[in-house]
Parts: structure tokens; C-alpha cells; sequence
């Protein structure tokens, strides 16, 4: 008799517990389209590579190479993005790991972000150095460039 009061017991929390979970949703406004359009997975998410950018090691250019260095820097990147390679880049604030700028890579391998990074002179120059991690975000993420340029007011 006491078995049978658990085994009932245990069936109405089972039942209750599951009965509690709520199945996921599939979302309303989802559009295939474009979910395709940005390879996009079924959370709306894909892999990207972030390249972390850190001072490098060359330390003796004068301030006129540093600037030519950095005008290719500028160019490659605007480069990266014609090509659909760059989606985010910016300069990070000052701070104690040398750490002094960011690009998301719409590839979904650090080989072919290496490959990315190695176009630039600032990397091949040595001023700049780079680490490359897998990061999962928003397939989203590349439409910013859209709206980006209907906000920028002067370009670099």
C-alpha cells in the first residue's frame, strides 16, 4: 500500500513538473527571408570571430610611419567591410591590458579571420597584435552597417 501512495505521489510531481514546463514558442514575427539572407540558426544567431587588438611590439616608428601604418589600418578595414568580411570595428578606451580596439569577422573560423587580420598593416607592421576567439551573437549583427551609414555624417 505504501508503494502505491510514492509511485502516485511520484506521478503527480512528474505531471506537475512537466506540465509546468512550457514548450518553446516559434516567434511571429520570424522572417525566413531574411534569416537566410544572414545564415542565420534557428535562434537567430551565428559564429563570428572577434579580434581583440592589442599594442604590438614595434615600439621605434617615428610619428610620420606610425600615421601611414595606421592610414593602410584605416584602409583595410573599410576594405574588410566592402568585402562583407568586417562587421564592427571601433578603438577601445584607455586601459591597463594594452587592449586598443575590437573587430567582429563574419567568418566562422580563427583560420580565415587569421588570413583577415594578416592584410593589415598594422599587424604586419608589428604596432598592432591580435587575439581571435570564436563568438557566438546575432546573425543581425551586419545589418548595423545599413543604418551606420545613414548616421555617419563624415566618414575616415
Amino acid at each position: 500500500m505504501k508503494k502505491r501512495y510514492l509511485t502516485t505521489a511520484l506521478m503527480i510531481c512528474l505531471t506537475a513538473f512537466y506540465g509546468g514546463l512550457k514548450a518553446q514558442e516559434n516567434n511571429k514575427n520570424y522572417d525566413e527571408k531574411l534569416a537566410k539572407e544572414l545564415n542565420a540558426d534557428e535562434y537567430g544567431m551565428k559564429v563570428y570571430v572577434l579580434a581583440i587588438l592589442k599594442t604590438g611590439i614595434e615600439k621605434s616608428f617615428s610619428k610620420a610611419k606610425q600615421d601611414s601604418v595606421f592610414k593602410g589600418h584605416m584602409t583595410n578595414i573599410g576594405k574588410l567591410v566592402t568585402d562583407g568580411k568586417l562587421v564592427v570595428a571601433g578603438p577601445l578606451g584607455k586601459n591597463d591590458k594594452n587592449y586598443r580596439g575590437i573587430f567582429i569577422l563574419d567568418v566562422p573560423t580563427i583560420e580565415e579571420a587569421k588570413k583577415l587580420v594578416d592584410t593589415d598593416p598594422a599587424i604586419q607592421s608589428k604596432l598592432l597584435d591580435v587575439d581571435l576567439i570564436i563568438w557566438y551573437g546575432s546573425a543581425a549583427l551586419k545589418e548595423t552597417l545599413k543604418i551606420h551609414s545613414k548616421i555617419e555624417k563624415r566618414s575616415h
